[in-house]
C-alpha cells in the first residue's frame, strides 16, 4: 500500500511538469485531431465484436462499420498471406542454390535439379498472384471502398491537381496486408471509376495516431532549430546531418547473394556527392561501423538482407557483414532520422501464429525516431528493388538533397507505372510501403 501512494505520488509530480500532463493517462481526442492536418488518417479496428473504420479528420472522428469483415476472416487470410509469401520465398531460395550448383559444376543431375525449382518457383509465383489477386479484392470490399466512399474519395483525381493523402492504421491481423493495393485492379464501377485505392490517393501508413503525431512534432521541431541557427543536434537539421549513409552488403555468409546492390550502390552516389554521402560496402559495413554512422546521417539507405520477429520485434534486424544490427541496437541509440529507405527482404514475413498487434521491421525503424521509411512488406527480386528506390530516389533528390516529405507521392508514382506494366502480376508491385508523415 505504501508502495502504491508512492506510485500515485510520482505519477501527480510527473503530470506536473510542462509536457508531460498526459503522463500515463489515454490521450484527448483534441490533442489528436492534428494528426489529420493533411489527409484523414483510418484505423481499422478487428475484434470478435465489431470491426469498424474510425475516419480521423480535422473536424473530429466517425465511425464507419465494415460488417463484410470479421476478425476470423482477417486471420484465415493473414495465415494464407503469410504461408503463401514463405513457400515462394523457399521456392526461390531453392532456386538460387540450384543455380550456383550448376555454376559450380554443370552436371546433368545438377542441371535436371535446376529445371526443376525453376519450374517450382514459377508455380510458387503463379499462386502468390492468385493469393494477392484475391487478396486486394477482399480487401476492398470489404475495408477500402466503403472508406473511400464515406470520405467522398470516389474518382481519380483530375489531372494537374494534387492527390489526396490517406494515411492507413491497420490493426491485429490486417497490419500485415497490403491495403495500400487493396482493389480490383483493372476493373470500373458503373460510373467508371476504377475500384482500386492506387488509382484514388496516395496511401501511407501509421502504427498508431501518435507516432505519425510526433513525427510530424519532430520535423516542426528541426525546422525551427534551423531558423535559429541551432546546429547541435546534426539528427534535428545541422549541417553536417544532411547525408546520406548507403549501407550496401550484397553477399553473407550463408545467404543467397544479392547481385543488384551494386547498382542501388551506384544510383545514391551518382545522386549524392562524396561530401553528401558516406558508403560503407563489403566488410566495411560493420555492426559497429554502421551503428556509429548512422547518429551523423538523417537519411540512411540499407541495400541488404533483413530478417524479424513478429513475435519480438526488436530481435529482428538487418544482417551486416558481421552480424545483425537489430531494432534494439538501433533504438538504444534514440535516433531522429528524417528517411529510412529499406531495400531488405523478409521486413515483414515471420511467423504463422499472429500476434494480436504485429510490428513489422519497417514500422520498428518508424518507432525509433525514422520519420520516413520506404520499404518492402516481403522478400521481393532484388532488380525490382533496385528499379523501384532508383526511381524514388531520383524524384525526391536534388543537388545532393533529399526531399523526405515527396517520398510518399514518389513511391505511389512508381508502382502506379510497374503495376500498369504488370496488372497480373501484383507480387512485383505489391509489397513498397511508405510509413510516415
Amino acid at each position: 500500500m505504501a508502495l502504491a501512494r508512492e506510485w500515485d505520488d510520482l505519477v501527480e509530480q510527473v503530470r506536473k511538469l510542462e509536457g508531460f500532463e498526459d503522463f500515463l493517462r489515454p490521450p484527448r481526442l483534441d490533442s489528436l485531431l492534428p494528426v489529420a492536418s493533411d489527409g484523414p488518417v483510418v484505423v481499422v479496428n478487428v475484434s470478435q465484436w465489431s470491426c469498424d473504420a474510425l475516419i480521423v479528420t480535422k473536424e473530429g472522428v466517425r465511425n464507419r462499420k465494415l460488417p463484410d469483415l470479421t476478425l476470423g476472416q482477417a486471420t484465415e487470410r493473414a495465415d494464407t498471406y503469410l504461408r503463401t509469401l514463405q513457400d515462394a520465398e523457399r521456392a526461390g531460395h531453392d532456386h538460387l542454390m540450384a543455380r550456383d550448383a550448376v555454376d559450380a559444376a554443370a552436371t546433368p543431375a545438377a542441371i535436371r535439379a535446376q529445371g526443376l525449382a525453376a519450374a517450382a518457383l514459377m508455380k510458387a509465383e503463379h499462386s502468390t498472384d492468385d493469393m494477392l489477386r484475391s487478396l486486394q479484392g477482399w480487401l476492398w470490399d470489404c475495408i477500402a471502398e466503403p472508406v473511400l466512399d464515406e470520405l467522398g474519395l470516389d474518382q481519380v483525381p483530375p489531372t494537374g491537381t494534387p492527390w489526396p493523402r490517406l494515411w492507413w492504421c491497420p490493426t491485429g491481423p490486417l497490419t500485415l496486408l497490403p491495403v495500400h493495393t487493396a482493389g480490383h485492379h483493372g476493373e470500373a464501377a458503373g460510373d467508371g471509376a476504377p475500384r482500386s485505392v492506387l488509382d484514388r490517393v496516395v496511401s501511407s501508413y501509421t502504427p498508431t495516431l501518435r507516432a505519425l503525431l510526433e513525427a510530424r512534432s519532430v520535423r516542426v521541431s528541426a525546422d525551427r532549430m534551423a531558423r535559429d541557427g541551432d546546429t547541435s543536434r546534426a539528427d534535428f537539421g545541422g549541417a553536417d546531418g544532411d547525408r546520406m549513409l548507403v549501407v550496401a552488403v550484397g553477399d553473407v555468409p550463408g545467404q543467397p547473394p544479392l547481385y543488384n546492390v551494386a547498382a542501388e550502390r551506384d544510383v545514391l552516389t551518382a545522386l549524392f556527392p562524396p561530401g553528401r554521402r558516406t558508403l560503407l560496402e563489403g566488410p566495411e559495413a560493420t555492426r559497429r561501423a554502421v551503428d556509429e554512422q548512422l547518429t551523423r546521417h538523417r537519411w540512411v539507405h540499407f541495400s541488404c538482407h533483413g530478417d524479424q520477429d513478429l513475435a519480438d520485434p526488436s530481435r529482428g534486424g538487418l544482417l551486416l557483414y558481421d552480424g545483425m544490427l537489430t531494432i534494439s541496437d538501433i533504438s538504444a541509440r534514440q535516433f531522429r532520422g528524417d528517411f529510412a529507405g529499406l531495400s531488405a527482404c523478409k521486413t515483414a514475413v515471420g511467423g504463422i501464429n499472429l500476434p494480436d498487434e504485429a510490428v513489422t521491421l519497417a514500422a520498428a525503424l518508424h518507432y525509433t525516431g525514422y520519420r520516413h521509411v520506404v520499404a518492402a512488406l516481403w522478400s521481393v527480386d532484388d532488380s525490382t528493388a533496385a528499379q523501384v528506390f532508383s526511381a524514388v530516389y531520383g524524384e525526391i533528390t536534388n543537388e545532393g538533397r533529399l526531399r523526405p516529405e515527396a517520398a510518399a507521392s514518389a513511391l505511389h508514382n512508381v508502382v502506379r507505372a510497374l503495376r500498369d506494366e504488370a496488372p497480373d502480376e501484383p507480387r512485383i508491385w505489391t509489397p513498397f510501403t511508405h510509413i510516415g508523415p
